[in-house]
């Protein structure tokens, strides 16, 4: 249907460019107020437009009245009345229509499945049918209103702005609708369990089964101080100095060649995935880690650590914190830096006083947005860290994070009503929160750095 669509469109086009030649063969150069392109596309839009909205709507509609054509039928009467039961005999029956399974395990399903092939094509028809319709009173309409002094630039323009519009609401009404998917369902779950258990709690155990009045292993506190334990602590001091160094010597020491092929061979450590840092952690850096751990005397260490997740994040964000700091430091005028050459100053004292104090604000916009990534990543906790909620500040521990409860809690099928499932919402409502909130500092530290130095 979008391809017959798509072609009517072209030939609209074409057709509304010939009309729109023709008359531009009576009028002196200029005075059209439209290009014959742009009452083509004006006339290409009119009879593409209302039938692709029709075409987008109209499978969601069919299926709704292919499901009542078949309750009607007479052998849906011997379908169950549970939803659940009902729902999967109907799904194996679609299934044997479309041709996506074989064989079905309810005999009912086989007797549904030809009513289902003949009401999906006679609704396939119908729609087809409403379609074609739409493309000719569009085409109809649009051609029409094809007229020598109209204006279809503005037409065009206006539908384009729309577009726009759409797209850039597109962000927007999905922070929206995941604001108030994760605000409902942890409303549900603090009408369970108490707030203040959950936030100051100390004992991370979650079960199906809540007592009132009673500690029902709900404290979140073992997962905030993992999440900050590796991505704001361990994670930053590995980043920090070696992404602001990196920066430096990119833009103060290294030559046009070299830089040429550092900064693009540092960037490459960003497009990694994840699962390959948190692969490179379990396997080669986390018995490492165990192997220090020995050394320092501790009993029974295991390769899952705290400290070998944040070594890896730390250099999985490098390239974030490198990239803002050379971008921070680039911006800082020049008339700055020749100036404290000029009164004397070496190269690495003016990098020191100079550069680095008029760097400083995008530097630590930087330093922020890397700790909000890091603090939302999940494979490599899950894979170098471990799933243990230990409240502890010894690095060679096993710990977890927010995220690694959060895939934990949501794996499989689980039961949408019980406290365990819901607590998930929960802790993903407060890491939102507090990424907001660095994303918001820092985007307010890195405007206010671009207002002082633009």
């Amino acid at each position: 249907m979008f391809l017959m669509i798509a072609l009517c469109g072209i030939i609209g086009w074409f057709i509304g460019r010939q009309r729109a030649r023709g008359f531009a063969a009576g009028f002196k150069a200029g005075r059209m107020p439209s290009l014959p392109g742009q009452h083509a596309t004006f006339l290409a839009l009119c009879t593409m437009v209302p039938a692709a909205l029709f075409a987008a709507i109209w499978p969601t509609l069919s299926n709704r009245l292919v499901v009542q054509a078949i309750l009607a039928h007479p052998a849906a009467a011997s379908l169950p009345t549970t939803p659940m039961d009902r729902a999967a005999i109907l799904s194996e029956a679609r299934g044997l229509a479309n041709g996506s399974i074989e064989a079905a395990f309810n005999p009912l399903s086989y007797e549904l499945a030809k009513p289902i092939v003949e009401a999906s094509q006679y609704y396939a028809w119908i729609g087809s049918a409403l379609a074609s319709a739409l493309v000719i009173i569009g085409f109809s309409l649009g051609y029409l209103r094809l007229k020598p002094q109209f204006r279809a630039r503005q037409k065009v323009e206006g539908v384009v702005m729309l577009c726009l519009m759409a797209a850039s609401l597109v962000a927007l009404v999905t922070t929206f609708g995941i604001v108030a998917s994760l605000i409902f369902e942890s409303s549900r779950f603090f009408a369970m369990v108490p707030i203040s258990e959950f936030l100051f709690g100390t004992q991370w155990s979650p079960s199906d089964t809540v007592v009132p009045g009673q500690e029902n292993g709900f404290g979140a506190v073992p997962l905030f101080w993992g999440t900050i334990f590796i991505g704001a602590i361990i994670a930053m001091i590995i980043a920090i100095p070696i992404g602001v160094m990196a920066a430096i010597f990119l833009t103060q020491y290294a030559p046009g060649k070299l830089r040429a092929w550092l900064k693009p061979a540092l960037e490459i450590l960003a497009g990694v995935p994840t699962v390959v840092y948190g692969y490179f952690a379990a396997l080669t850096l986390g018995p490492v880690v165990r192997s220090w751990a020995i050394a320092l005397g501790m009993e029974s260490p295991t390769s899952e650590s705290a400290l070998a997740a944040g070594l890896v994040m730390g250099v999985m964000i490098i390239p974030l914190i490198s990239s803002m700091a050379d971008d921070s430091i680039a911006a800082v005028p020049s008339a700055m830096r020749d100036g404290a050459l000029a009164m004397g100053s070496t190269k690495s004292e003016t990098i020191r006083k100079v550069l680095i104090p008029a760097a400083l604000p995008g530097i630590v916009g930087g330093v922020l947005l890397a700790v909000s990534r890091a603090i939302g990543e999940t494979m490599i906790v899950v894979m170098a860290a471990g799933m243990a909620a230990n409240l502890t500040i010894n690095p060679f521990n096993s710990v977890t994070t927010v995220t690694t409860q959060i895939v934990q809690l949501l794996t499989g099928d689980q039961e949408f009503e019980s406290a365990k499932t819901l607590s998930a919402f929960a802790l993903g409502l407060v890491l939102f929160v507090i990424t907001l909130l660095l994303n918001v500092f820092a985007l307010f530290i890195v405007k206010k750095y671009r207002e002082a130095y633009e």
